[in-house]
């Protein structure tokens, strides 16, 4: 099956009340643990690429991995730039063969990111590529995106901005924070202001970054056989799965299968100190990582034997 684009996928999710997993990869390891779970599930899928995995990896990499993918698993793929910087990387994704870019002003006073937006849809719809766009910001840190504290996406605006720019989709911030991170108090997000946006621009399909969980028993794990990491209150799962009911066809998932990848291989290397086989950790860290998107796929995005 050739790559798709994220389309027919959000229809399905709206009108079914379910999001699809977009799911930040790096290696081949990763990229088959997503898969293969994907293909268990019978779910639609996501690949996101993010500009520091195209300078880990190097994009003529990556897309090799997704197309050996491609072989092996009947599945509706798309292929996705995750936080898109600059005109110039989402012109070098789409021209690669991406199937969607997301090209992220939130950081720029509204009228730049409108402008920034509108430039990339237009090189974009003329490949035929779907455009994510974000408004509003998320504290918290992932590469290059920082920010100390929450903007919550203004819904007037919302509709301002997609009329103005004709992105496909929009990331909003709706209490959600990038990277593993604690809550002040109770965990909890606006979701007024989300049925609001979702009846201010009705079938248009939303999207949720900074929506890691945060498993406290891979955390406990790690820390049990190797170096702290700090311990953290993500996104409850609940709150994520009654988000997908509210217009929110995307969900962005990435610190869960850092902190999957990195608790098994540190338990490995504890249990096996004289390994040091690559195909041993890195294929329990594979096996974690399947583990991690199934029960994604299942119990938060509710996508299973949706294709």
């Amino acid at each position: 099956m050739p790559l798709t684009g994220p389309r027919e996928m959000f229809e399905k999710a709206y009108k079914g009340g379910f999001a699809v997993g977009a799911f930040n990869v790096n290696n081949m390891e990763i990229i088959q643990g997503i898969v293969m779970a994907a293909q268990e599930e019978r779910a639609p899928l996501i690949l996101q690429i993010s500009a520091g995995a195209r300078k880990y990896a190097s994009q003529p990499y990556l897309m090799k991995l997704v197309e050996a993918a491609l072989v092996e698993a009947d599945l509706p793929i798309c292929v996705h730039l995750d936080h898109g910087a600059d005109f110039d990387i989402c012109k070098a994704c789409i021209d690669g063969g991406f199937t969607s870019v997301m090209i992220d002003g939130s950081h720029l006073p509204y009228e730049e990111n409108v402008a920034l937006t509108k430039r990339v849809v237009a090189y974009a719809h003329d490949k035929g590529v779907w455009v994510e766009a974000e408004l509003g910001r998320l504290a918290g840190i992932e590469e290059h995106v920082v920010s100390e504290e929450n903007v919550y996406t203004d819904p007037d605006q919302a509709v301002d901005f997609v009329g103005k720019t004709g992105c496909d989709s929009l990331a909003i911030a709706i209490g959600t924070s990038h990277g593993a991170y604690k809550f002040k108090g109770t965990p909890r997000l606006d979701f007024e202001r989300l049925e609001t946006i979702t009846k201010m621009l009705p079938g248009y399909p939303l999207v949720l970054h900074g929506s890691s969980s945060v498993p406290q028993e891979f955390v406990a794990m790690a820390n049990a056989y190797g170096g702290q990491i700090p311990g953290a209150q993500g996104v409850p799962e609940d709150l994520l799965r009654r988000a997908a009911t509210f217009g929110v066809c995307k969900i962005n998932i990435d610190t869960d299968i850092r902190l999957a990848m990195t608790a098994t291989m540190r338990k490995f290397f504890h249990d096996n100190p004289a390994a040091f086989d690559p195909r041993g950790y890195l294929g329990e860290a594979r096996k974690a990582v399947k583990d991690m998107v199934q029960h994604k796929i299942r119990n938060v995005l509710g996508c299973s034997n949706q294709i």
